[in-house]
C-alpha cells in the first residue's frame, strides 16, 4: 500500500522551522550557561543568591548610582513609563562566554515584575566581570511589549538606544524619540565596550 505524504505549503514549513531554530537556540544558551556556572567556581551565585528584598535595595542603589551621576539618565528616569533595573550581572566564561542577572520592573514606585537577563557570547574571555544595566521605557508601546511577552530579546521589538558617555552628549529632551534608552555601566561609570544586543530578558516570579 503506497505511503502518503503531506506536504505543507512553504510559509508554513518556513515559519516551522523559524520557531525550532528559536527554540534550539535557546535551549543552547541555558547548556551553555550551566556549563559556565560550574567553570566560573560559582561565579553566577554572587548574581542570583539574593531575594527579593535585597534585590529590590539593590535595584533602588543602582538606579540612584545612575541618576545622581548622570543628568541624561536623571531626566530619562523622570519621562519613563517603566524602568528595566539589573543591578548585577556577571559574565563569564572561557572561549565561550555567558552573562546572568535578575533584576525588577518598576512603574514609578511600584514592582511590576522580576525578570532575569541571560546572554551568550563567542570569543577568548577568560575571567569573570561585573556590570549593572538599566533600560527605561519611554512609551507604552515597550512596556505593553513585555506584559504581553513576558520578556524581551534585546535587538527585536521596541528600539533600543545604547547610551554611553559621546551618546549621552547629544541626548536632549527634543531628540527622545526612540522606545528605550539603556545604560551600562560598573562602579567606574558607563561601559563603551560592552552591549546587551541579543540578551534574552525573561520575567520570573521570584528571584
Amino acid at each position: 500500500m503506497p505511503s502518503l505524504f503531506f506536504i505543507q505549503p512553504a510559509t508554513k514549513q518556513n515559519k516551522l522551522m523559524e520557531e525550532v531554530m528559536k527554540n534550539m537556540r535557546y535551549v543552547f544558551l541555558a547548556l551553555m550557561i550551566g556549563t559556565f556556572v560550574a567553570l566560573s567556581g560559582g561565579a553566577f551565585d554572587v548574581a542570583q543568591a539574593k531575594g527579593p528584598e535585597d534585590l529590590n535595595r539593590d535595584a533602588n542603589e543602582a538606579l540612584h548610582m545612575l541618576t545622581s551621576t548622570n543628568p541624561v539618565a536623571a531626566d530619562l528616569s523622570k519621562k519613563a513609563k517603566a524602568v528595566l533595573i539589573f543591578p548585577n550581572i556577571v559574565k563569564a566564561g572561557l572561549i565561550f562566554g555567558g552573562a546572568y542577572g535578575e533584576g525588577v520592573l518598576k512603574q514609578g514606585s511600584t514592582i511590576d515584575g522580576y525578570y532575569n537577563s541571560v546572554t551568550g557570547s563567542f570569543g577568548w574571555q577568560a575571567g569573570a566581570q561585573s556590570y549593572g544595566y538599566v533600560v527605561f521605557l519611554m512609551n507604552d508601546k515597550a512596556v505593553n511589549y513585555i506584559h504581553k511577552t513576558h520578556g524581551w530579546e534585546i535587538g527585536t521589538g521596541p528600539t533600543v538606544v545604547m547610551v554611553n558617555a559621546g551618546v549621552a552628549k547629544n541626548l536632549s529632551t527634543s531628540t527622545l524619540k526612540n522606545d528605550a534608552y539603556a545604560f551600562i555601566f560598573d562602579q567606574q561609570g558607563l561601559m563603551a565596550s560592552l552591549s546587551i544586543e541579543g540578551t534574552k530578558i525573561s520575567r520570573i516570579r521570584n528571584p
